[in-house]
């Protein structure tokens, strides 16, 4: 599996980024997709996940700002980031968990400006 991550960006504080991740390869219906980010100085943390059937979860910090959403048929997952804030600058992983394995794709920067 490889996943190609895109729609990182610099935006002002309280706007808004959407971000994709394709999938390549099989997909199952145990699969479950996410998107993690890790600020500079700091670990890797969820932001949110999402299973094949649409069961969502998310960091308790972000609930009503971000959300997650998958297209099966895409094999794509996305990010609607609204009301962004300076804090919320980071590097953004999407993730693919597949029983206990893990993939991760490469990236993408997302700089929120005050």
């Amino acid at each position: 599996v490889q996943l190609q991550a895109s729609g990182g960006g610099l935006v002002q504080a309280g706007g808004s980024l959407r971000l994709s991740c394709a999938a390549s390869g099989a997909i199952f219906s145990f699969d479950v997709m996410g998107w993690y980010r890790q600020a500079p100085g700091k670990q890797r943390e969820l932001v949110a996940s999402i299973t094949f059937g649409g069961t969502t979860n998310y960091a308790d910090s972000l609930k009503g700002r971000f959300t997650i959403s998958r297209d099966n048929t895409k094999n794509t997952v996305y990010l609607q980031m609204n009301s962004l804030q300076p804090e919320d600058t980071a590097v953004y992983y999407c993730n693919l968990k597949r029983r206990s394995q893990l993939y991760w794709g490469q990236g993408t920067q997302v700089t929120v400006s005050s």
